[in-house]
């Protein structure tokens, strides 16, 4: 019997008008360029508190593609007259060294920021994805994470701008889908890495990439033992694209659910780098989680989404990034 939730994934979306929020950054840039390779029109949305704009002048280069620079926390382009077919809640910036330096700016994009596009949605008549976070799971008392897992998240913690702002975006899109009928899509994304990240932003596969490429020694948080799945951005792509045609409003995991302790992806980030680096050890940041991977499960049971990137072939596309930037 078929699966009456079978994902069936357009081939052109020409003619479609998309908005991507957030898009001068590495994962929203890397979907915009997605969807106009699939010959939609594309807005392009950001104040450029943590995006590049090299990633918004790559996207230039296509007729389809239009940009304006704009707090989506404070409100919206007079968008009337025009059609918008799907929108996408990125805008959010994500980085371990963001949560302390713009907190409440933080807060504010994944509320009122959330809230002022799902309006849009409902105006529109568009789709709308909040791209959600694995970090809404908190430091997780169950492993892998599944859906259904309402999570262990500290709410005045130092991770909480993000975590808490998240959870709460996704209540608003719910409550939006409820009371208004607006079609809506939630994805919980777990670690991502690949060219356009910012190679400053505090995640782990950046720091470890730039360490070893100067053979510098490696900072490890704790005694490596926590872990972490790592997905190349090509791939949350598609698991994101698969979610937004999919026929469920309810949250999905998007990610890869390959496992490493962080010392393991230290050892291997040297090893495929061919690296001098040694590993040091410093201590466990407050909140941070022990183990983190996705139970892909839900996703695969109405698609074929299969990660396609080995880790070893994703770090070595990224590293070559990286060094373009020296």
């Amino acid at each position: 019997m078929s699966n009456p939730l079978q994902v069936k994934l357009p081939e052109s979306l020409k003619g479609k008008t998309i908005l991507v929020a957030g898009a001068a950054g590495f994962v929203p840039s890397t979907l915009a360029q997605f969807y106009l390779d699939l010959g939609a029109q594309v807005i392009g949305l950001d104040n450029f508190i943590t995006g590049s704009r090299s990633n918004i002048e790559i996207l230039k280069g296509y007729e389809g593609f239009e940009f304006m620079e704009w707090d989506i926390s404070k409100n919206l382009p007079d968008f009337s007259g025009r059609t918008i077919d799907f929108i996408f809640s990125l805008a959010s910036p994500a980085s371990p060294i963001d949560f302390k330096t713009i907190p409440l700016e933080i807060m504010q994009v994944n509320s009122m920021g959330t809230q002022n596009l799902l309006e849009l949605a409902k105006e529109k008549g568009a789709r709308f994805l909040e791209a959600s976070t694995s970090e809404v799971y908190g430091d997780p008392e169950i492993h892998p994470q599944v859906e259904s897992y309402v999570g262990h998240v500290n709410p005045i913690g130092e991770r909480a701008p993000y975590d808490e702002s998240k959870r709460y975006a996704e209540a608003m899109t719910m409550m939006y889908n409820r009371r208004y009928g607006v079609d809506t899509r939630i994805v919980r994304i777990f670690n991502t890495y690949g060219p356009r990240m910012r190679p400053d932003d505090g995640r782990v596969i950046p720091n470890f990439i730039n360490q070893a490429m100067n053979n510098e020694d490696i900072t490890i948080y704790g005694d490596g033992s926590q872990t972490r799945s790592f997905c190349y951005v090509t791939d949350l792509v598609q698991a994101i694209h698969t979610v937004m045609f999919s026929e469920d409003s309810t949250p999905f995991n998007c990610g890869n659910p390959d496992e490493y302790t962080i010392k393991e992806a230290a050892e291997f980030i040297i090893d495929t780098l061919g690296s001098k680096s040694k590993l040091t050890y410093h201590p466990l940041p407050s909140d941070d989680p022990k183990k983190r991977r996705p139970d892909l499960t839900k996703l695969t049971s109405i698609s074929d989404y299969s990660p396609q990137v080995s880790f070893k072939d994703g770090l070595i596309k990224t590293m070559e990034y990286f060094k373009t930037l020296k």
